[in-house]
């Protein structure tokens, strides 16, 4: 029996604002049914005497010191932009004002 169906597949891509053929919707759903049994396999396995990591072995921060260096001038910065606005870089709108 399928844990997910081909309906819900359907709702997950409407939300994800996917175009899904009625012949993906049913791979998706198998496939997303596999998934959804490989996490309930994990899930069966996990120990509860095993604490939850993120990583095999400790880590220590690994980044670098964070130092003040020079950097270029916004004029420099901006005078090679095609277009520039008010000290910015002047870009083309890309969302509709129904957003």
């Amino acid at each position: 029996m399928p844990n997910i169906s081909r309906d819900e597949v359907a709702h997950l891509a409407r939300l994800a604002r996917l175009a899904v053929t009625d012949d993906e919707l049913d791979v998706f759903a198998g496939q997303l049914d596999q998934i959804l049994d490989s996490v309930a396999k994990v899930s069966e396995v996990a120990a509860e005497d095993v604490p939850p990591t993120s990583h095999a072995v400790p880590l220590t921060n690994v980044f670098r010191e964070d130092t003040v260096r020079p950097s270029l001038e916004q004029q420099d910065a901006l005078a090679a932009a095609p277009a520039a606005e008010e000290g910015r870089f002047r870009v083309p709108r890309i969302l509709g004002e129904e957003q």
